[in-house]
């Protein structure tokens, strides 16, 4: 479970200026939710979804991960937080162009100690789950948008994080593969029980999750 209490983060854009990037957050996420952020441009979801990653600092606030406060911890206990218990997945995708689609996947399990043969078993169940085991040899630059996305799902999932948090990513694929994308992923929400958390305007993506949480201006309408 997830917890925030009174988190607020300001940006200093134009001195002296500054913007008030989340005000007063109170918000509870269970586990093995399937929810949205949802808001215009410059609303604060990315905002809030980096915080809960532990990738942004707050100003004020505290944010719980399962009891253990996150907005407290160091960089090593953060960075630490970030390899173990999450997943993320960008717009922009972040794959290791010289490393195959399989490699790329069991990145993470690597990181974490996993033997080969776990890397293994785990890298070929994502990739059918996923339509792309038959691409495990392949370079990033020979996929498609939507391959490549697939392949950044699948990373983020390969060593069963408590949560994923997913910026945008049906922001680089047509409506077919989106579609496609957001089916895949609530199979493996519901299948793994991992929360999956996304921050976006996309309709699609708020026409397919189970909660839809609307912010404006920093704030949780």
């Amino acid at each position: 479970m997830i917890k925030l209490q009174n988190v607020n983060k300001y940006f200093y854009k134009d001195e002296p200026r500054e913007v008030h990037a989340l005000r007063d957050i109170n918000l509870t996420i269970e586990d093995g939710e399937f929810s949205l952020f949802s808001g215009p441009s410059g609303c604060g979801k990315t905002t809030l979804l980096n915080a809960i990653g532990a990738l942004d600092s707050v100003d004020s606030g505290h944010i719980f991960l399962d009891e253990r406060e996150i907005t407290t911890l160091g960089e090593d206990a953060r960075t630490s937080l970030r390899l173990k218990e999450m997943g993320f997945i960008f717009q922009a995708y972040n794959l290791v162009p010289v490393l195959s689609v399989e490699e790329n996947i069991g990145f993470i399990m690597k990181l974490q100690g996993f033997s080969d043969g776990e890397i293994t078993q785990r890298v070929l169940e994502l990739a059918c789950i996923l339509e792309i085991d038959k691409l495990l040899k392949s370079l990033p630059n020979s996929l498609s948008g939507g391959q490549q996305q697939r392949v950044a799902v699948a990373r983020a999932v390969a060593a069963k994080p408590k949560i994923i948090l997913a910026d945008e990513p049906t922001a680089n694929l047509d409506s077919a593969n989106s579609k496609k994308l957001m089916d895949m992923m609530r199979e493996l929400n519901e299948k793994e029980g991992i929360s999956i958390l996304f921050a976006s305007h996309d309709e699609l993506i708020r026409d397919s999750v189970r909660r839809v949480i609307k912010m404006n201006d920093g704030a949780l309408v």
